[in-house]
């Protein structure tokens, strides 16, 4: 059984920054290949970043909102970050990590952005 579990959201003034964590458990899980998504309200859910682990290199790939101020990191095989500079109320959204290309997903981390 696959777990992923996030951590790190909370509230945040505009301009600040926040680290989250996804720790991923259970056997069978390919966590060479993870990404954050997110998921604001009334919006669909979207693609955030990603870190693929091919041999001793990390491929990393981010949308283009991400506008580099979002990194995307690993330790392992277990733990997947992602720490967010300079946020905006417009990143304000639940935060997911994500076997690439599987339903497996965490249950969530809010981030809120607000002065």
């Amino acid at each position: 059984q696959v777990q992923l579990v996030e951590s790190g959201g909370g509230l945040v003034q505009p301009g600040g920054s926040l680290s989250l964590s996804c720790a991923a458990s259970g056997s069978g899980a390919r966590t060479n290949d993870m990404a954050w998504f997110r998921q604001a309200p009334g919006k669909q859910r979207e693609f955030v970043a990603r870190i693929r682990n091919e041999g001793n290199t990390n491929y990393r790939n981010y949308a283009n909102f991400v506008k580099g101020r979002f990194s995307i990191s690993r330790d392992g095989q277990n733990w997947v970050f992602l720490q967010m500079n300079s946020l905006q109320p417009d990143d304000t959204a639940v935060y997911y990590c994500n076997i690439w290309g599987t339903q497996h997903w965490g249950q969530g981390t809010q981030v809120t952005v607000s002065s």
